[in-house]
């Protein structure tokens, strides 16, 4: 959608929130003195160390790592871009949010308008479908075929399932009422124009399966054909506002099912889908005509820990798990699992779970096969590990993927097995395999200076800027990060802030990821000296600060006379560090 949020809005917005509210209503917390805690839904654990704290409005788990305040959680719970999570935060507390306007305000206004047209049109397609599925000359023959398929009218209405008719133009009669909404409808691909001018549906006498995003927004369709010729599945082609590699179909209802998700199942086709949730798996999704992308499996793994992905056992499903599994290995972090259920020849989920009910299909999901086998079968099926040479090819191959992971569990995991399969010591192996850069620098411990123990405890007690003036001249000083830390005084200083509204003013910077670090980072200090230890942090940094200034003087006396200002001011930094003295001395 056109237009930025304001921050200010923004700002506003986690004023109002209270964090303690958003996390609870995904994640069920319990009081625990200050603050709250739960079990962390970003990973495994039977013990709490998931903690929110409503002073700050801010979360951190001890044990992954995951923190920030309530707009971060709803990204990462309910897999939201930051846009989307805004409007979902909005609207929990009845707020409308507000776009910025540009140069050109009416442009904006006109895009966002059209979005909001196009959704509402989109709707309007899923709802004419729906009604033509009850209501057409041929609703007993395609409900007969739902009915074959297993499905109740329950299921139907759950994922909105309709038909589009078999006539030349009858959603183009129902919705494009003018130019304007025929024109609408050939950009959202629903009707096309032929090359004599005349518009016809696109979609004509198939069952049809509405693809909502993560917010329950129509954004697509797919139509399974009932007879004749054509492609069994017809998807619909991207517009500007579907774009296939994002959504997933099934999520939205999947996600209404479950408060919490703790598995979900990856599977190929729509009916797939909804057959599954007919027999009450309803944690299945599909991706829509290609292999699962990176941003489909990063939206999963904000949402569950454990992902399965099933898949017809034939080449085809084979290739496609592989792409998967390549796409996931930058995103599996510890405590995320992802396994590989292939199913046997001329099965689908479909017809497996209708042929085997519903718990022998929940056993076949628990025998998955884990991430580490599965790699090392596709790597090795067509190597002979007698030989060098093929020996030689699997570590060829091997290598670069296992430096994607971001898991030192898999990563070590892998590289044991490799070293078995290659007959040599895992030491000998892992010098070869570099970790990627992102693991690297989270490994390296950081180092307290300091700056970043003054801007840590900023951060974690924003009140701390009202205690100490800011101090401008201290930009002078030759500390990194001093620049830094003078700019979150100042905004510390000038407004009353919490830990989530002063980070959020620095997302998107060079700076935020550091700052989230050290909004975690565990100072050792009881409440009761954090004013003093900020203040004698400040006085630390003027003595510096005057010890190099009369170091800079005396040095450009060295080379020329000091001005009569430049004498005066070296007198008074000599005054003041003999001051300095007596107190340290009395104190």
């Amino acid at each position: 959608m056109a237009g930025l949020i304001p921050k200010s809005f923004i700002h506003d917005l986690l004023d109002r929130a209270d964090i303690v509210e958003v996390v609870d209503s995904r994640v069920p917390l319990k009081k625990a003195g200050r603050n709250y805690q739960a079990c962390c839904p970003f990973h495994n654990e039977k013990s709490p160390s998931f903690t929110v704290a409503p002073d700050k409005q801010f979360y951190h788990c001890f044990g992954c790592g995951e923190h920030g305040n309530a707009i971060d959680f709803l990204m990462q719970y309910d897999g939201l871009e930051f846009p989307d999570a805004i409007e979902e935060l909005a609207s929990m507390l009845g707020l409308e949010v507000p776009r910025e306007t540009t140069a050109n305000p009416q442009a904006e206004a006109r895009k966002r308008q059209q979005a909001a047209d196009d959704y509402q049109q989109m709707e309007h397609a899923a709802k004419f479908f729906a009604h033509q599925l009850r209501h057409h000359s041929n609703s007993d023959k395609v409900v007969s075929y739902l009915k074959g398929r297993g499905l109740s009218g329950e299921v139907v209405k759950a994922f909105q399932i309709g038909y589009a008719p078999d006539g030349w133009d009858d959603l183009l009669k129902a919705l494009g009422k003018d130019q304007g909404s025929r024109q609408q409808l050939v950009d959202l691909k629903l009707c096309n124009r032929n090359d004599s001018g005349r518009y016809y549906d696109f979609f004509r006498d198939r069952v049809m399966f509405p693809i909502r995003d993560r917010r329950g927004r129509v954004v697509g369709f797919g139509g399974r054909i009932l007879e004749g010729d054509g492609p069994k599945y017809l998807n619909s082609p991207e517009t500007r506002i579907f774009h296939k590699g994002r959504e997933l179909y099934g999520f939205y209802e999947a996600k209404q099912a479950h408060r919490q998700l703790e598995q979900v199942v990856i599977v190929e086709g729509y009916m797939d889908v909804v057959a599954l949730a007919q027999h009450g798996i309803d944690f299945a999704v599909a991706s829509l005509g290609t292999a699962t992308t990176t941003e489909q499996l990063q939206m999963l793994f904000r949402t569950t820990q454990k992902v399965v992905c099933c898949y017809d056992g034939d080449r085809a499903g084979r290739d496609a798990a592989w792409r998967a599994l390549e796409n996931a290995l930058p995103l599996l972090t510890d405590g995320l699992e992802l396994s590989f259920l292939f199913l046997p020849d001329g099965e689908d989920p479909d017809t497996l779970v209708r042929k085997e009910g519903p718990e022998a299909f929940k056993q076949r999901l628990s025998e998955a096969q884990s991430f580490t086998h599965y790699f090392f079968a596709h790597l090795t099926e067509s190597l002979d590990l007698s030989k060098d040479s093929g020996r030689a090819k699997l570590l060829k191959e091997a290598k670069p993927l296992i430096e994607k992971l971001a898991s030192d569990y898999y990563r070590d995991a892998l590289l044991e097995q490799l070293a078995r399969l290659l007959r040599r010591e895992v030491s000998q192996i892992a010098d070869q395999v570099q970790r990627p850069q992102a693991v690297r620098n989270q490994r390296e411990p950081v180092k307290i200076t300091p700056i970043r123990r003054a801007i840590g405890l900023l951060i974690q007690y924003p009140q701390l800027g009202k205690e100490v003036p800011p101090h401008e001249e201290l930009k002078g000083l030759n500390l990194p990060g001093m620049e830094l830390l003078l700019e979150l005084h100042r905004q510390t200083h000038e407004q009353n802030l919490t830990s989530a509204q002063l980070l959020e003013l620095w997302r998107g910077r060079p700076e935020e990821k550091p700052l989230r670090q050290l909004a975690t980072w565990d100072h050792h200090l009881d409440q009761d000296h954090i004013v003093q230890e900020f203040c004698d942090i400040f006085l630390f940094f003027i003595d510096q600060f005057i010890e190099q200034r009369a170091n800079e003087l005396l040095a450009k006396e060295r080379e020329a006379p000091l001005s009569k200002a430049e004498k005066q001011e070296y007198m008074l930094l000599m005054q003041y560090r003999a001051g300095q003295r007596k107190t340290d001395a009395k104190s």
